[in-house]
């Protein structure tokens, strides 16, 4: 069994390494390390079909359970999470549809139009959508679309785009954290542990409304000088593109707004109406399809199938850590630190996987932390598992926020910004969004150890 636990170990160190080093793709890193895992460690090593099994999870789609929960509480398994990944899918499937359709450019150009392209108006309004949306969409995508239109935006009323996507992207992480749907970190966690929308918005999102309010005053003061609009020729609003000119195909809008709504309306009830998030997800793409025929095709051709892969062998990998015990030895580890301490213990959760997020892809160590968690919460005395899962929420989405490479938002939305001529350093960066990942740290911190200590 040591031998397991040293490979299991090895294995996931270089996992972790061959991420953070991006040379290889990363979902070609955890795939073969995922494939090292049950070759090697459950395989030569344990001589176990039955860890493998178990961690392949496939016959957990097979079961009633998996798709209607009936009102009871969701069983914990390890390995692959096969709900995470149709839910991230259908959303996935989703989100083309309307984007295919101009949904989120008609969004952006409405917004600026209605705030009169005013550019302080427009960068606090930008924020705030960044925020709601990625409430309820992954916020990869949001940051895709919204830097996009923001450059486009820039170059129209001639103002650097640079404080607006650092701001979006912050707000598009703080947003996530306010519901299952939001970050994939919080989809894992929530498919793991059985918790519904109403579990996150009714904790992790007020904690995070609380703190976008602190969030809004501090990238107001940081930029403002950015959008006093001294210098700047005015700008003949007349000239600029309309809203309705976004709009690619009127009938396919309509639909995939509806569509839209639809997915909403049952991510906020689907604990009343006991449909889990994979049969969500499964409806939810199914409908786009049927109803985008014609483009079918081009939709789920461009579906990210690349991060759909790398979650299938991160999965892998952590349930090798799993089933090897080193997960448990953690968790003995950390209730060891904190004594059996609550408030200690949060601390610890929280500052810790922010630091780590900061750093590393915050999915691969959320993963990693929810059968710690769980462990915590069976080993020591009156700790609460939600509490233990809401501080973890907060501090791998946070954490993620304070570096470009913390979170996939924040790659996607640099990148765009240099691939338009706007390159976005380290030092700029994170002079910005550590001071305000800090004080959303400290927000969350104080936040639960009221409400829960």
């Amino acid at each position: 069994m040591l031998a397991a636990q040293i490979l299991a170990v090895v294995i996931f160190v270089v996992m972790f390494l061959l991420i953070i080093t991006e040379k290889i793709e990363r979902h070609y890193v955890t795939l073969a390390c995922g494939l090292l895992t049950l070759v090697v460690v459950f395989g030569a090593c344990m001589h176990s079909m039955g860890a493998i099994w178990e961690t392949l999870n496939v016959q957990n789609i097979f079961t009633l359970g998996f798709w209607y929960s009936a009102g009871e509480a969701a069983e914990e398994s390890s390995g692959i999470n096969w709900a995470t990944i149709i839910f991230i899918a259908g959303m996935m499937i989703m989100v083309e549809g309307m984007a295919k359709a101009g949904f989120f450019r008609w969004l952006c150009m409405r917004l600026a139009k209605l705030v009169n392209y005013k550019t302080t108006a427009l960068f606090i309004t930008f924020m705030i959508m960044s925020a709601v949306i990625a409430m309820f969409i992954d916020s990869i995508t949001v940051i895709l679309f919204l830097a996009a239109v923001t450059v486009e935006l820039a170059q129209l009323l001639k103002f650097n785009p640079i404080p607006m996507i650092l701001s979006e992207i912050f707000c598009a992480n703080l947003g996530g954290s306010a519901t299952m749907c939001g970050d994939p970190p919080n989809i894992i966690i929530g498919t793991s542990l059985g918790y519904s929308f109403g579990d996150f918005i009714s904790n992790t999102g007020l904690i995070a409304g609380i703190a976008l309010v602190f969030v809004l005053f501090y990238f107001y003061i940081i930029f403002r000088k950015e959008f006093s609009g001294r210098g700047r020729k005015a700008i003949d609003i007349s000239s600029l593109p309309k809203p309705e000119d976004a709009i690619a195909d009127k009938k396919s809008f309509i639909i995939s707004t509806v569509i839209f709504v639809i997915a909403v309306i049952l991510l906020i009830t689907h604990a009343q109406t006991h449909l889990t998030v994979a049969f969500i997800g499964l409806f939810i793409a199914l409908v786009t399809i049927l109803t985008s025929l014609k483009d079918a095709k081009e939709i789920m051709s461009k579906v990210d199938y690349k991060t759909l892969l790398f979650f299938i062998g991160l999965f892998v990998v952590v349930g090798g850590l799993e089933q090897t015990g080193i997960l448990t030895a953690v968790a003995d580890f950390i209730g060891k630190i904190s004594g059996g301490n609550l408030m200690l213990m949060i601390a610890i959760i929280i500052w810790i996987s922010a630091f780590a997020s900061a750093f590393v892809d915050n999915i691969p160590f959320a993963a990693t932390m929810i059968p710690v968690i769980s462990s915590l919460a069976q080993t020591v005395p009156g700790v609460d598992l939600k509490v233990l899962a809401w501080a973890l929420s907060m501090g791998t989405d946070i954490g993620g926020s304070a570096t470009p490479i913390g979170a996939s938002a924040n790659v996607v939305g640099t990148s765009v910004a240099a691939k338009e001529g706007y390159p976005v350093g380290w030092g700029i960066y994170c002079k910005k969004a550590v001071p305000a990942t800090v004080l959303v740290l400290i927000i969350s911190t104080v936040c639960i150890f009221v409400r829960y200590c």
